[in-house]
């Protein structure tokens, strides 16, 4: 089991450590919506912040749901961190574990945005991503007049979100043609869960095999009859 929790505990810090380089460096050194081509045009970095849940879904206006959401993620956190120790200590197999360890270094990469961030970078009220209509926290823009913006604290900071695929499904294709294939813009972090995620779900049958049923006959073995 030690040796599991350093493995797993390693992945995790390591995709903590880099999710959070990142983010950092595309909040300190871009320009809101900036975009930066990657791979020739297809895959880009383009600099947004949401408000919500991953792939930037939004989920209220209310600080309520902002609270909500946060205090959820903290919940979630706590209880795969319990099932990873329960599971372990049962002896389930190692890809198993670095699976849910995916999944735990995803959600705690956004939770530390929310935590820290708006303490850690000045905020803007009358940036685009703090703008949050129904909020009731009006905000003096210049020229743009008054804006609701979001609220701010531990707990309520943006989410950095930086990659996006900009490949298109032929034109050809009915329904979905010239459509961008996955339009969400996503992070590090999105990616580890959505990894762990795919990886339990698609792995599922080797992670916990089913004990074949062994009928058992009432005679321990069947002896051909001899005629004497």
């Amino acid at each position: 089991m030690k040796k599991n929790l350093l493995i797993v505990g390693a992945l995790v810090a390591l995709i903590l450590f880099a999710d959070q380089c990142i983010k950092i460096y595309i909040k300190t050194t871009f320009a809101p919506g900036e975009v930066v081509p990657v791979f020739g045009d297809w895959f880009v970095l383009d600099f947004i912040e949401n408000q919500g849940m991953a792939f930037g879904t939004v989920f209220g206006a209310s600080m309520w749901h902002k609270l909500a959401l946060s205090i959820f993620r903290i919940l979630a956190i706590s209880g795969i961190c319990y099932y990873w120790y329960k599971q372990a200590k049962q002896g389930v197999k190692r890809e198993f574990l670095i699976a849910l360890g995916l999944i735990i270094a995803g959600a705690s990469g956004n939770l530390i945005d929310s935590m820290f961030y708006d303490f850690a970078f000045n905020y803007d009220p009358c940036m685009p991503f703090n703008h949050l209509e129904g909020s009731g926290i009006k905000s003096d823009c210049g020229i743009f007049g008054t804006i609701e913006t979001r609220h701010t604290g531990f707990l309520f900071g943006n989410v950095v979100d930086m990659f996006k695929f900009q490949a298109h499904w032929p034109e050809s294709f009915p329904w979905i043609g010239g459509k961008e294939v996955f339009p969400a813009i996503w992070n590090l972090a999105d990616a580890a869960i959505t990894t762990g995620v795919i990886m339990v779900f698609i792995r599922q049958r080797n992670y916990f095999p089913k004990e074949k049923k062994v009928k058992e006959s009432t005679d321990e073995s069947i002896e051909p009859r001899t005629e004497n």
